[in-house]
């Protein structure tokens, strides 16, 4: 065995290269081999590991989909990221990226099939990554900004299910991220651009020196990245909560100001339910105005809302420092010695407006339900307690969330060459060891406790500065180091002092550790008709750990902010695997290549017990030109640490209730007796505020997601138009017993839809006059996803010419089914519109076929359509790059602006639907003869454009070794799709920023 590995290193970059030789990556499958140069280039290609199998093959084209990326083509995509680069992957979904502000943490992921991060296996050069530390790593989440940028030298993607291979979480896919090695000389790099705004600047530099000799090779490499931040309040279509409609829709009631009212109860509303009061007894609320009478206060009214949308960052700031090196001696002619080490330390935040003080009535039930505004303090000019308190804090300059993440990451092991009855077995041994730790910071939070002994009893001190005191009027109970707090003087009331008293800096850290322990083997057995049957077999021990220690403040629920108790476990796993490649037949008529593949792997793990599971693929040449492929596998998803182990925190999401005014008439009679059941007025409340306080936990008693997965397809590659390759694979994948949370709004419909005796009725309780007071969502088994859809690529490398060489790829992903079964009655996409079967289940509202539909709230994404075409041009020292990213339209709900007087924000109006009611109330459709109905509905869209963005850069390979780049980003200025839906800023953060992003590149080799 020759170890030696850098003939192999080229001969695959040369191979991947003829496959994919522009930047969207998407390079087409060949089912012709390109013909070997030499003969001992024929025995350096003869094994070689692709992404989805163990084992070592001279084909680089397995059963399953794979396409790959350069370090040329990440280069030409102008990106200081590698996880930005694998989100304009076709196939990714929706997920975190730093556009995400408002529940962002920095982190990047990739979401491969729109099935979640967690269902996206991350490896490293081969192996499982370990996960993100900000939060996301403990429910599954690997942060591709943990990877350092400048080491990367390509990414492989598998598009396909590979638990039979990997392991846990390979279910939608796997991306593999190969890192430099064998690297000799020495290489700079140095970035920067910006927005034409002139906001947004980013800039990179890295330098790499390695060398290698017959038995000895190292490398070591530097990276830093810093990316600026860009103001919401600086674009156009982010500046206002809802985009055109100011701050009436979208704002918030919590204002500078301040939203107060006193004798919660006392008055009522027009509905006859229990309301606010003012001062003068009067229904309704009131805010700070100078002059305004004695008290300073006037009505709170809709002008008063606060545009809270410019306060926010829109694109997150990073920083991003690395460390990088590998090596490898061997140690006899048959055995080495490898290694790889990485370090990364990134800093993000994020910045969100000053904090929304929510005090006593609407936030019962918490610790700040307990505080109000004393009657006895000398800032209250009322005489009264002021029981519902709602304070914007500007005097704080804002909520900054700030990370700190250190990855470490370590794999050192031995491979070898065993020779035993004259065959050659390649062996190999070693651990993986990684680390992710993140200290965070949060500024512009306030302590509950400290709150509610600066707005109780005060009064002045013996020197005349006011002071706290637990009983009032009495000096003697003055409480230490408190100052009273003002906030019924608008802002600029509460002053310096005041904050540094009642003001906290929270300090969290989180900690995710990974340890594997891994040996395989493999080689040829016997020959077949086809070739030798290969086989590879191993076992890994892993253990995962990993723990979230939040801020004593945080644990004990004395913020105004998110609330939170700690989290802390981990489990370990015993696994062992054998894969087999079954040569069946080799160049006889009708069959130039036939053979099979199997795999099956057996997970053992400490928290639930074990799991086994197979795959079976098939490749098949009936003529040079074609090759025929499929493949079918099982797959799972382990539960994650949060999943199993997280304490129980306050979330905030926005939450449409079911009985509020806008919702109500769409509800059966019985659902709607039922939400008057609960205190809901008829016609439903008024919900002012969707953004609804729910608690969310982990389970330990889960059990993993199980998975099939299969695909089949063809590579064609016709020997009579040379450089032109075309794949069309069909996909096909069915999770069940899929780890989720039910949602809040379907925890309370299915409640109302039972009548009170649903299972999900004790997991929420309401105030008087409805409003939501708790709710609990925490971790279940249940219900699953089907998705299904189509990839295609072509590829074109035309013939040099006087002009050039020219090169094109054209990557599309078509998505033509996406069901879910939210109840777990194995029902996938059930349809409130579809009309049952005469004496079936009425369905439950799963929202039917999602293709196509976007979810704004949980910003998701469902394009039919993902494409991108990619082309090259290179002559002599000159070369230039067009990417095109095309995002196909979608639809989304729009009946609730129209309801609230906002119908011309729809593009589809006087659209009604009808869905079948069960007007008997006997749980199943009996039709219209039956007693039962339908009901009519308004049912207005929103139509979310398509969307196309164009890249382009030019480069030039200067004769003293170095290539200058200049490239644009969005050439043609193209703005994000509007969505009124979207969380925040009133587009998808999967879609580019408004403005074209400029960028100028230097390399320079040694």
């Amino acid at each position: 065995m020759n170890l030696k590995t850098t003939k192999l290193r080229d001969a695959i970059r040369v191979t991947l290269a003829l496959g994919t030789t522009t930047a969207a990556g998407m390079g087409a499958a060949q089912a012709q081999e390109p013909a070997p140069a030499s003969s001992q280039e024929t025995t350096t290609l003869d094994r070689i590991e692709v992404t989805g199998s163990r084992i070592k093959r001279a084909d680089i084209e397995t059963s399953q989909p794979i396409f790959s990326l350069s370090r040329d083509d990440i280069a030409a995509q102008g990106l200081t990221s590698v996880g930005d680069v694998i989100q304009n992957i076709t196939a990714n979904g929706s997920t975190l990226n730093t556009t995400f502000n408002n529940g962002g943490n920095g982190d990047t992921g990739v979401s491969l099939r729109n099935l979640g991060a967690n269902r996206t296996l991350v490896l490293v050069n081969g192996r499982r990554w370990v996960g993100g530390a900000s939060g996301t790593g403990l429910g599954g989440q690997v942060d591709l900004n943990s990877i350092p940028t400048a080491a990367v030298e390509r990414i492989e993607v598998l598009k396909d299910g590979a638990s039979a291979i990997y392991g846990s979480d390979a279910i939608a896919g796997v991306v593999n991220v190969i890192l430099r090695q064998n690297f000799e000389g020495a290489e700079a790099n140095a970035y920067i651009g910006q927005y034409d705004k002139g906001d947004g600047f980013r800039q990179s530099y890295d330098f790499t020196i390695g060398a290698t000799s017959d038995r000895f090779s190292a490398m070591l490499g530097f990276g830093y990245v810093k990316e600026d931040p860009v103001m919401a309040g600086d674009r156009y279509i982010s500046k206002e909560p809802i985009y055109t409609t100011g701050a009436a829709l979208g704002g918030s009631s919590t204002t500078p100001n301040g939203n107060f009212s006193i004798r919660f109860g006392d008055c009522l509303t027009s509905a006859g339910a229990p309301g606010r009061c003012r001062p003068d007894l009067t229904t309704g609320s009131f805010t700070y105005d100078p002059g305004a009478g004695a008290a300073n206060w006037r009505n709170f009214t809709g002008n008063d809302i606060y545009n809270f949308a410019p306060d926010n960052y829109l694109l997150t700031p990073q920083e991003r420092r690395s460390v990088f090196g590998n090596a490898a001696v061997d140690i006899t002619d048959n055995v080495r010695f490898k290694t790889t080490l990485t370090y990364n330390e990134r800093q993000s935040e994020q910045l969100l407006a000053a904090m929304p003080i929510t005090l006593g009535v609407p936030v019962a039930g918490t610790n700040a339900g307990n505080v109000v505004i004393s009657a006895d303090s000398i800032y209250n000019p009322f005489g009264e307690d002021i029981d519902w308190v709602q304070r914007r804090a500007v005097e704080t300059g804002g909520r900054r969330f700030s990370q700190d993440v250190r990855t470490f990451a370590m794999n050192a092991g031995f491979e070898g060459t065993l020779n035993f009855s004259d065959k050659y077995y390649d062996w190999e041994a070693g651990y993986f060891y990684g680390r992710n730790k993140a200290n965070n910071t949060t500024n512009g939070l306030f302590n509950v406790i400290s709150l509610g002994n600066a707005l109780g009893p005060s009064m002045m001190g013996p020197d005349g500065t006011p002071v706290c005191v637990s009983t009032p009027g009495d000096l003697d109970t003055t409480i230490a180091g408190c100052v009273p707090m003002n906030m019924l003087g608008g802002v600029g009331s509460i002053t310096q002092d005041m904050l540094d008293y009642s003001t906290f800096v929270a300090h969290d850290e989180y900690s995710y550790t990974q340890k594997t322990y891994y040996a395989n083997i493999g080689g040829d057995l016997f020959n077949l008709p086809g070739g030798p049957l290969g086989f590879s077999v191993g076992l890994e021990h892993r253990s995962e750990d990993g723990y979230d220690s939040p801020d004593a403040l945080i644990n004990s629920g004395n913020t105004t902010g998110n609330a939170r108790t700690a989290t802390s476990g981990g489990y370990t796993v015993d696994e062992a695997y054998l894969e087999l490649a079954i040569p069946v037949l080799a160049d006889v008529t009708g069959a130039k290549l036939l053979d099979f593949s199997v795999a099956t792997r057996y997970s053992d793990y400490s928290n639930f017990g074990d799991t086994l599971n197979s795959k079976f693929g098939f490749r098949w040449k009936p003529i040079d030109d074609l090759l025929i492929r499929g493949n079918w596998s099982e797959g799972f998803r382990a539960p994650s640490i949060a999943e199993l182990f997280a304490g129980q925190a306050d979330s905030f999401p926005q939450v449409s209730d079911p009985c509020n005014q806008a919702n109500f008439g769409n509800q059966t009679p019985p659902a709607q007796a039922r939400c008057q059941a609960e205190g809901v007025p008829p016609g439903g409340y008024a919900q002012n505020n969707t953004q609804i306080r729910i608690t969310v936990g982990g389970n330990p008693n889960l059990l993993p997601e199980k998975a099939e997965s299969t695909t089949a397809g063809f590579v064609y590659s016709p020997s009579f138009v040379e450089g032109l390759d075309v794949s069309l694979d069909w996909w096909k994948i069915k999770i069940e017993d899929a780890i989720t949370t039910v949602g809040a709004t379907a925890i309370i419909q299915q409640c109302i839809d039972s009548g009170g005796t649903g299972a999900t009725c004790d997991l929420y309780s309401r105030q008087p006059g409805g409003e939501i007071l708790t709710l609990l969502n925490t971790t279940t088994n249940i219900g699953g996803t089907k998705v299904e859809g189509w990839d295609m690529t072509v590829s074109y490398r035309m013939p040099e010419t006087e002009w050039g060489k020219f090169s094109f790829t054209w990557d599309t992903t078509y998505l033509s089914e996406f069901l879910n079964d939210n109840d777990g009655d194995g029902i996938y996409g059930e349809d409130i519109f579809r009309e049952p079967a005469i004496g079936s289940a009425m369905a439950a509202n799963e929202g039917g076929n999602l293709v196509g539909e976007y979810d704004g709230p949980n910003l998701l994404n469902y394009w039919r359509i993902r494409s991108n075409l990619a082309a090259r041009w290179e002559k002599g020292d000159w070369g230039a790059t067009w990417n095109v990213r095309y995002y196909s339209d979608q639809t989304e709900p729009c009946q609730t602006f129209e309801d609230y007087g906002y119908g011309w924000l729809c593009t589809t109006t006087d659209r009604f639907r009808s869905v079948p009611t069960d007007a008997n109330g006997n749980g199943i459709w009996d039709g219209t003869a039956g007693g039962d109905d339908f009901t009519v509905i308004a049912a207005n869209e929103h139509h979310v454009g398509a969307s196309t963005f164009h890249d382009a850069s030019v480069y030039w390979n200067a004769p003293w070794n170095a290539k200058v780049t200049v490239g644009i980003n969005n050439i043609f200025d193209k703005n994000p799709p509007i969505a009124y839906t979207a969380f925040a800023n009133s587009f998808d953060p999967q879609y580019d920023l408004p403005g074209r992003f400029f960028y100028f590149r230097y390399s320079q080799k040694f």
